[in-house]
């Protein structure tokens, strides 16, 4: 009783959360979207195991139909997606994402194809098909292997693109708590089909895994990191709105520095470049820049970098970088089409790594929190 009554709760709070995340304008991304398609499935799973648990497909054989779809083989897909949704343009594009579902339409087919057979009695396969039925199923198993345990395997690659630490914790903490729920259901799946044992005991014991991971995924994503970072939005903010032009400032490309070494004014051209790259390719919104990476772009030394920021703004790089992800922020606080948007997400995404640095700094240069500022600029 109370094993079902668990179940029934983490189906009713997949699906609210599901819908909020899809509804609400504070959480809707595109890579949201997935997490919510990701929770849905999870829901369905636990609601097609409570519907066995009651006996509800033996008094209601149709709704047998609900878990002829394999929704389990979503769930590395969602996963997935979800993630490649948070990472660059140029290396999301190169997904052909369709194919990974296959797998969840060609088990979905087999399954109602037999169903339509023992279970609608709407045709009868033959005897001597079912030597090609085996052979079909096979293959599913083929398929499930190569779905639940490598698109998973890839995702953890895929990782490594997003920006955000914090970001990249929780979101491998998320793959591989599915990941290895995947993994034990699948097992447990082949064992008792080869050796048609009972394993109805473990497969509880997943169910309230998954449980957990609904949960789980509502008090860290929706509460304490916050998704509702639209992060394709924010990058068009920050690349497009905050571009300037840039025409007449000369790009110094030879790598002679003392050929065009000056004295430091700030007409100095090395300080003009790295004005240009700020302004117009933000490279501020990296958050693993550092000193040294600025001077291989300028083909200077970081010693010469650092002489050049303290002679011309009589400050360090670094307090230089974070005034442009100050601004930043500010352009985006004082726009009302992102007066929706988390604060903690703005300043990420303008290259902070943490909370306490985007604060910390924020005040420095505006003497404010960021919510002080938000509530004064009303």
């Amino acid at each position: 009783m109370i094993y079902t009554t668990l179940l029934n709760i983490a189906v009713f709070q997949g699906i609210v959360l599901g819908f909020i995340i899809l509804k609400s304008s504070l959480f809707n991304s595109n890579s949201n979207k997935y997490l919510a398609y990701l929770l849905f499935a999870l829901s369905i799973i636990l609601l097609n195991h409570v519907f066995e648990l009651q006996d509800v497909f033996k008094s209601y054989p149709l709704l047998v139909f609900i878990d002829a779809f394999d929704w389990v083989f979503l769930l590395p897909v969602f996963t997935f997606l979800f993630i490649i949704n948070r990472i660059d343009d140029t290396v999301k594009n190169r997904q052909k994402t369709y194919l990974y579902y296959i797998p969840f339409v060609y088990n979905s087919i087999l399954t109602v194809g037999v169903y339509l057979d023992i279970v609608a009695g709407i045709y009868k396969i033959p005897e001597s098909y079912m030597y090609l039925i085996n052979i079909l199923r096979m293959i599913q198993f083929l398929l499930a292997v190569i779905i639940v345990l490598f698109l998973p395997l890839y995702s953890y690659f895929m990782i490594k693109y997003l920006k955000d630490p914090q970001e990249k914790k929780w979101v491998i903490t998320l793959l591989t708590f599915m990941y290895m729920l995947l993994v034990f259901w699948l097992t447990t799946y082949m064992v008792g089909w080869f050796f048609q044992l009972d394993v109805s005991s473990i497969m509880s014991v997943l169910g309230l895994s998954a449980t957990f991971i609904i949960h789980w995924t509502a008090y860290i994503g929706i509460y304490k990191y916050k998704l509702a970072k639209n992060k394709e939005a924010i990058f068009n903010f920050l690349n497009n709105d905050l571009a300037i032009s840039s025409s007449h400032l000369q790009i110094i490309e030879n790598n002679n520095v003392e050929e065009y070494r000056q004295s430091i004014t700030a007409d100095n051209l090395y300080f003009q470049k790295l004005e240009l790259l700020c302004k117009e390719q933000h490279i501020y919104t990296d958050s693993t820049l550092n000193r040294e990476k600025v001077a291989e772009k300028l083909s200077i030394s970081p010693g010469y970098l650092s002489q050049i920021m303290n002679a011309i703004t009589g400050d360090n790089f670094a307090n230089y970088i974070n005034q442009y992800r100050v601004e930043a922020v500010k352009e985006m606080i004082s726009n009302t089409e992102y007066e929706n948007y988390n604060l903690l997400a703005m300043g990420l995404e303008s290259g902070f790594t943490s909370k306490a640095t985007f604060y910390k700094a924020f005040k420095k240069h505006t003497g404010q929190t960021p919510n002080e500022y938000k509530n004064t600029s009303k």
